[in-house]
């Protein structure tokens, strides 16, 4: 009955509440640049406007050493859970701008889907929260459970400083959970729930030879050239079927349950097509895995960029001095990006070439994160998913990395339940990101009854 009277609700107000997105949409909150501060600053101006207008209580924007947080509560359900809402209201830059169809920040609908840069990742999502409280709220006269918001204006450039401001405020930030909504669903008309992301431990290599580039004649074949040590150490990394040879990186693995694995199986993913799709005549990687278990639930290394040499037209007999690399690793549970990161030096110091001098330079590192699939408010969320898309709920894990989830695992000690409703094709990130507003309509829905199903629980 409940689910009905959402449903009437969202209907008669979704025009109003599309034009109240388009508000939010329109402001170029890309944390990025300095020259959009203040545009940063007004969308979590617009976000505290729109909380208060819930009625939220204790609404402020909290200052750090970069772009602001925006936090509000309601704790008014005596006996019931409290769930942190988190989310970002900062997006990304737009170039390059002449591949959009249509103005960044100024959004259209277009077949149903609603472009503009932060459609889907994360405005629109973070908008669908709110409008869920509104609802409920309107409906209900109260709200089932007690709440708190926690939106930031940093996700797009790491969180840098929110790490710091959940230490400084825990006990503030207090809650049974997380709820977030900044993740996609497996595919159209698929919900998921995406219960585990991999971590990162990033990593610079660079290789030093001679005091500047050498005459290929008259120093070849006599002096180390600093690119063919680079390629050396490189190739000491994997074997040719992708597995990883640093000593000890897999040691801490926890390997996937039997029933995880029978659930990804489930899923019957199309590897023809995606090889179609990519236009690639094989994929790639440890042998004994699906191409679901090696990009979700086990660990990589991969070489993001080489730099070094002569690269312009034609050529250039020189030895080069300087060569380097960009590595990245995204792990799994249980392993430690600092454990890694010093495996991947001692690895590197082991297989440098005589005549170079090398160094590592860490420069990205987060936690992997894992909810069990079973925890009672994974099945509660799949259950709501469930009542409004009438499919079953796929249970996934992430293969990227959101290091702000493993943070509040780490520092809040709670569950965090990631409830996406974007597509993996919204192009988040990219000219003409978009959102589907099937998606949209659906999803108002689910979170309203995923919020009364939780006050049902005992946590």
């Amino acid at each position: 009955m409940e689910l009905q009277r959402f449903h009437e609700y969202f209907k008669e107000n979704r025009e109003k509440h599309l034009q109240e997105l388009f508000e939010f949409l329109s402001i170029p909150s890309i944390s990025s640049l300095s020259e959009h501060k203040q545009d940063v600053e007004r969308a979590a101006q617009w976000l505290k406007q729109q909380l208060e207008q819930l009625n939220i209580e204790n609404v402020s924007i909290d200052e750090t050493e970069g772009h602001p947080v925006v936090y509000g509560e309601w704790l008014h359900a005596e006996g019931k859970p409290t769930v942190l809402i988190y989310g970002h209201y900062d997006v990304q830059p737009v170039d390059p701008l002449n591949l959009w169809e249509s103005e960044p920040f100024k959004p259209e609908i277009r077949q149903n889907k609603l472009y503009a840069r932060g459609s889907s990742d994360d405005k629109g999502q973070v908008f669908m929260q709110l409008k869920a409280i509104e609802a409920l709220f309107a409906i209900l006269g109260t709200l089932p459970v007690n709440v708190k918001f926690l939106y930031e204006g940093e996700e797009e450039i790491g969180s840098a400083h929110l790490p710091a401001y959940i230490e400084r405020n825990k006990e503030k930030l207090a809650a049974d959970f997380v709820l977030i909504s900044d993740t996609s669903m497996y595919a159209p008309g698929k919900p998921a729930i995406c219960y585990g992301l991999r971590g990162l431990a990033g990593v610079q290599i660079d290789v030093r030879g001679a005091n500047s580039d050498l005459h290929s004649g008259l120093y070849g074949g006599g002096v180390q050239n600093a690119v063919h040590a680079l390629v050396e150490i490189l190739a000491s990394f994997r074997d040719i079927n992708g597995k990883i040879l640093v000593e000890g990186f897999y040691d801490d693995v926890r390997p996937l349950s039997e029933e995880e694995r029978k659930a990804f199986a489930e899923l019957q993913f199309d590897e023809e097509s995606l090889k179609k799709e990519l236009g690639v005549n094989e994929l790639f990687g440890e042998e004994g895995y699906s191409f679901l278990e090696r990009t979700w639930a086990r660990p990589t290394l991969e070489i993001n960029g080489i730099f070094g040499g002569f690269s312009g037209e034609g050529i250039k007999t020189v030895l080069p001095n300087e060569a380097g690399a960009k590595i990245t690793c995204r792990l799994v549970p249980d392993q430690d990006p600092d454990k890694i990161i010093a495996l991947l030096r001692k690895h590197v110091e082991k297989h440098t070439p005589k005549g170079v001098t090398v160094s590592v330079t860490e420069f990205d590192n987060g936690a992997p994160y894992l909810t069990p699939f079973d925890h009672p408010l994974i099945q509660t969320a799949s259950r709501s998913y469930e009542k409004v898309y009438q499919v079953p709920t796929a249970f996934t894990r992430g293969g990227g990395s959101i290091p702000i989830v493993a943070t509040f695992d780490q520092i809040l000690n709670v569950p965090v339940v990631l409830m996406g409703f974007g597509l993996s094709t919204e192009n988040f990130h990219a000219p003409n990101e978009h959102f589907h507003l099937e998606n949209f309509d659906k999803g108002l829905r689910v979170l309203c009854d995923y919020l009364c199903e939780v006050a049902k629980l005992k946590l």
